[in-house]
């Protein structure tokens, strides 16, 4: 293999990984917070107890997705140090805010959330998850504000060779951010859903054989209860807002969008939208596609009317304003579609599973009428349904990376440029697996952490943080 595509798995591996618990923790933050202003409106133990079995979760999701965060951020300096020379001007306020603002705030509030339970009031405990919660949306959208200029440059102007800003509101006012921040925080609270009610579909699996307490199948069951509807709420929210997104991508982003529906030719009047298919990459034709009539057009304009760009229009567009060469390189302005066209429809897919999973399971566990419980096949899914939030987070930053080649800032800089020229293949070789060893090794001890945490009965938890027992010797004055 060749540095660039070395580099590039490298990151691309990283960034899978530190993305599974970036949303994990958005998510559960979120979910947890709401537990406990039930609990401080109501004074309901049980969501106290909730709040208290969830939190250890999602200090877990906390902790690795810092470390992989750190890992990444290091790459920009060294297997992309000619990208960071290029937009470090930009790149680099926005990732200033995010570490010296929203994290410095997250970390702080998640400090003091986890060490002071039953030390102050439950109104200013509940305050500081709600602030945590908010520093990692806050977190997001600095670090969201510098990928949408990557889609869609804003604000800058090219002075000796590199971007520089101009406008640094133009960056918040970039409409590509209005969308992607929509669609990815969404997805983000759907997931912390789904969290809470698939990994306490396990638990009540467990208790079929391993009997538990009726208090402790009752915090698993408002557990499931609440995990539904919260995986319902932002599931749509999240099918909306990327909806809107999509017929965005139309003007702003036509290749993209037309490598998702597999378009290489001008479309008719009105396009079916192809469900499945093949895209023939040689050819430049999409086999075994199955369609539904007039749908794309629908999707796209909201009527049955109205024809698609296909990328070989669009690519000689592209090539017009751009060059068939650039910077001595021979350009290929299409992406890797067969990629982009079935990550497109997992993402979809996954959406909608979670909304149909959570109405299914909302409608069986409603009062006077809980049936869920008693079906095990219904309990499998809604457990195994947690796994699905993590492979359409991924396959949706698939459709945003891949979907900008070859670019790394749109129509500005391109890959190959960017990847620094004192790599070697045999230090890209090692660092990918030593990385690869790692991850592996953090993703073992992450689940099994996450089962031992599960394991514990929600019911009857004295200290239930993770960290609060090393609290101890100075509650007890030894120092």
């Amino acid at each position: 293999m060749d540095i660039v595509s070395l580099a590039r798995f490298q990151f691309a591996m990283t960034t899978v990984y530190h993305f599974f618990f970036v949303p994990f923790s958005i998510g559960t933050a979120f979910a947890i917070a709401i537990m406990e202003t039930i609990y401080v409106r109501t004074k309901n133990e049980v969501y106290k107890k909730m709040a208290r079995y969830w939190g250890n979760i999602f200090l877990l999701s906390f902790a690795v997705g810092v470390v992989t965060g750190l890992i990444q951020e290091f790459q920009f300096g060294m297997n992309w140090s000619d990208y960071s020379r290029f937009m470090g001007d930009i790149f680099g306020a926005p990732l200033a805010f995010e570490a010296l603002l929203a994290f410095f705030m997250e970390s702080t509030f998640i400090g003091l959330w986890t060490f002071t339970w039953n030390k102050v009031k439950p109104g200013v405990h509940a305050l500081f998850i709600w602030m945590t919660s908010i520093g990692s949306m806050i977190s997001a959208l600095w670090i969201l504000t510098a990928n949408s200029f990557m889609q869609n440059p804003v604000g800058y102007t090219i002075k000796d060779g590199r971007a520089e800003m101009t406008d640094f509101f133009a960056l918040l006012k970039n409409p590509q951010l209005f969308f992607e921040y929509g669609h990815v925080i969404g997805a983000a609270l759907m997931m912390g859903g789904v969290i809470v009610a698939g990994l306490t579909g396990f638990q009540l699996l467990r208790a079929k054989k391993q009997p538990v307490s009726d208090e402790t199948k009752y915090i698993y069951k408002t557990s499931m209860r609440f995990g539904m509807w919260v995986s319902l709420i932002f599931a749509v929210l999240t099918i909306a807002v990327g909806h809107a997104q999509m017929q965005y991508l139309i003007k702003e982003q036509p290749m993209k969008f037309a490598a998702t529906e597999a378009i290489y030719k001008n479309t008719k009047d009105p396009a079916g939208l192809a469900l499945v298919g093949v895209a023939d990459q040689k050819n430049h034709e999409l086999k075994g596609s199955i369609e539904i009539p007039g749908m794309l057009s629908f999707m796209s304009y909201n009527k049955f009317s109205g024809s698609l760009t296909g990328m070989d229009e669009v690519n000689k567009d592209l090539t017009k304003k751009y060059g068939k060469y650039i910077a001595g390189e021979k350009m290929n302005y299409y992406p890797p579609v067969n990629t982009l066209f079935w990550s497109f429809r997992i993402m979809v897919g996954v959406g909608m599973w979670v909304a149909l999973v959570s109405i299914v399971a909302l409608f069986l566990t409603r009062k006077g009428k809980e049936t869920l419980y008693e079906h095990k096949w219904m309990l499998w899914v809604v457990a195994l349904t947690t796994f699905l939030p993590f492979i359409g987070n991924t396959v949706g930053w698939f459709v945003t990376e891949f979907g900008r080649y070859p670019w790394t800032v749109y129509g500005l800089f391109t890959i190959k440029q960017s990847v620094s020229p004192t790599v070697s293949v045999a230090s890209l070789l090692t660092s990918n697996i030593v990385y690869f060893v790692l991850f592996t090794a953090l993703a073992i001890v992450m689940i099994g952490l996450v089962i031992k945490e599960l394991h514990k009965d929600p019911a009857n938890i004295e200290n239930p943080q993770l960290l609060e027992k090393f609290m101890d010797p100075f509650d007890k004055g030894a120092f």
